[in-house]
Formats: structure tokens, C-alpha cells, sequence
């Protein structure tokens, strides 16, 4: 069985924030396990628990161990993290600005962050 959205957010809500790297996990916080070209963070789902996350999202059972609760398996992890940003960022009702361009990026948004504090 799967995790849906919204208990997904309940359990990130008691959660200090998310990490998606196994070795730098701040205590309590929810590991997600994304899949690269050349990894698959599945595998490390056991040392995030091991180094003080709360919670693993796999999305391949197998390697959740048996019993342990704090293993939330999701059909796709990545898209679970995508949708639970999305959720989140919703209920923030707060504005979202939008940068693109080739030049100027990180100067737009350091000029934008000081006149918005």
C-alpha cells in the first residue's frame, strides 16, 4: 500500500524539513529517496534512518525493513516530493515570482529578496 498526499504532508509537517542526501540528514527530518543516472536512493533509505531522519519515502518496497513504520512507500518518489512542494506551497497562500532569462538571475533575486524585507 501506498501513501497518499495528504498524509504524506501530516508526517512532513512533524517533520524539521526534507533531505534527499542520506549522509547530511538534520535529526528529524524526512528523507526522500530520488533515483539518478547513477543511484538509487532507495539503498540508502536504512543510513538516513540510521543518521537521525524520521522517515524514508522509497518507492521501491524492498527496501523497507519489515515492521519499521518510519518507511513511507510512494508508487514514485519524486513526483511524491514534487506534489508535496506543490501542496505545501499552497498552503502558504503566498505569491510566487518567477525569474528566467539567460543573464541577471541571481542579481534579480538579490535585488527582489531586498526590497521585499
Amino acid at each position: 500500500m501506498t501513501t497518499d498526499l495528504l498524509t504524506l504532508y501530516r508526517i512532513f509537517q512533524s517533520c524539521s524539513g526534507v533531505t534527499t542526501d542520506s549522509r547530511h540528514c538534520p535529526e528529524n527530518a524526512l528523507f526522500i529517496a530520488l533515483k539518478g543516472a547513477s543511484f538509487n536512493g532507495n539503498t540508502f533509505a536504512v543510513q538516513a534512518l540510521s543518521n537521525r531522519c524520521a522517515y524514508a519515502v522509497i518507492d521501491e518496497p524492498c527496501y523497507a525493513v519489515e515492521g519499521d513504520s518510519r518507511f513511507i512507500k510512494v508508487e514514485n518518489a519524486l513526483e511524491a516530493l514534487q506534489q508535496l512542494a506543490g501542496y505545501h506551497r499552497r498552503q502558504l497562500k503566498t505569491k510566487v515570482i518567477g525569474i528566467t532569462g539567460t543573464n541577471g538571475k541571481t542579481t534579480t533575486k538579490e535585488l527582489i529578496a531586498a526590497v521585499l524585507s
